[in-house]
Parts: structure tokens; C-alpha cells; sequence
């Protein structure tokens, strides 16, 4: 819908041009004033695209050594959190399966204790989770965002170094369906980045 309206407004734009130019050219038979002045001349500048791929940076092979490093810190870090909530959903799993073979033999009493405990540990589950979600979420900002910001230093000093003057992150502008391979500047901005920036360099990290 979005390229059917821009093709649409397009074509608009490109009828009221042809109208205007149109209705400036002389009429046969007649000479054109002249005024005696020539146009003003027009700084257009130069612009130098790039592309890029923003999802690549995470790639644990070929991604950003320093930034893949972090974020494995980050999943070490809450690993034994993330045991303990798969161990207690295995739990409440198993108590519900349980309770679906036993209880046509037992009480309407005894079926509901169970079913109680059950939906306690649930409770106790989505507590667990969404407490570890938000912890996680603060560490992982914590961790990756002063490599991040680095990543956003070198690539501005990348681009004015290679004469670039807009980078499309690929991940992120929708519409690009074509592209010359030249004008994709991840891995050679990987390479770069890891060479100067190895992932046993300290990072500072806010307190």
C-alpha cells in the first residue's frame, strides 16, 4: 500500500511538472522575454550511502567480539536464575499431568488441594519470571550499553573517514529491496572495530 501511494503521488507530482513546464513554454509565434540575468547557482551536495546490517554485531562467529562478550557475560550471569524457573515450570507440568491421571479416582477434596498447589506454584512461576525478566533487562543495559555506545563512536568516526554521509541500517529502514554489494559496510566495519577493540579490553561500566 505504502509504494502503491508513493508511486500514486509520484505520477501526481510528475503531471503538475509536465503541466508546469507546459505553461512556461512560449507560445509558436512568440519570443521569450529575456531578462538579462542568469539563474542562481546551487550548492547541491555530495552524498556517499552506506548500508548496513545491525543484527550481524550479535553473531557469535563473526559479530563484534567485544559485544558478544558482553552478552555472554550478561546469560552466564543469569543462567542459574534461568535453571531454576525451567526446573519449577518441569514441576508444574508434571503436577498437572498427575492430576489429570489420578483424579477421576480420588475425592473432589483431594482434587482441589492439588489443583491449589498447583496454582500456587503458577503464581509463584510468573512472579519468578517477571522479577528475572526485569533484573535481566537492567543488568544487559548495564553490560552492553557503554559497548554500545562505543559502536556508535567508531562507526561516526568510520563514516567521516571513508567520506560516508548516511548509513542505512538495513534492520531497521524498511523498502530496500535491491542493493549493490559495495555498499555494504558491516563486515569491513566489524573487522575494523574488532581489530582496535578486542574483547579482553577493559570496558567502563556505569556503578
Amino acid at each position: 500500500m505504502k509504494i502503491f501511494r508513493a508511486t500514486v503521488a509520484a505520477a501526481f507530482f510528475a503531471a503538475i511538472c509536465v503541466g508546469s513546464i507546459r505553461a512556461q513554454q512560449p507560445r509558436p509565434g512568440t519570443t521569450p522575454p529575456t531578462t538579462g540575468t542568469s539563474a542562481p547557482a546551487v550548492n547541491v551536495p555530495e552524498t556517499k550511502i552506506a548500508l548496513l546490517n545491525s543484527d550481524e554485531f550479535a553473531d557469535p562467529k563473526t559479530g563484534i567480539v567485544r559485544l558478544v562478550a558482553a552478552m555472554n557475560r550478561v546469560e552466564k550471569e543469569f543462567e542459574a536464575k534461568k535453571v531454576e524457573l525451567q526446573t519449577l515450570q518441569a514441576q508444574i507440568e508434571k503436577a498437572t499431568a498427575d492430576l489429570a491421571k489420578v483424579g477421576p479416582m480420588q475425592s473432589a477434596q483431594i482434587n482441589q488441594q492439588q489443583q491449589d498447589k498447583i496454582d500456587q506454584m503458577k503464581k509463584e512461576f510468573q512472579r519468578k519470571g517477571e522479577d528475572a525478566q526485569g533484573a535481566y533487562e537492567k543488568r544487559k543495559g548495564e553490560v552492553l550499553g557503554p559497548v554500545i555506545d562505543e559502536v556508535g563512536k567508531a562507526l561516526d568516526a568510520y563514516a567521516k573517514v571513508h567520506g560516508i554521509t548516511l548509513i542505512l541500517d538495513v534492520t531497521k529502514v524498511q523498502g530496500i529491496v535491491s542493493a549493490a554489494d559495495s555498499l555494504d559496510i558491516t563486515k569491513a566495519f566489524i573487522l575494523e572495530f574488532n581489530s582496535k577493540n578486542p574483547a579482553t579490553a577493559t570496558v567502563t561500566t556505569p556503578k
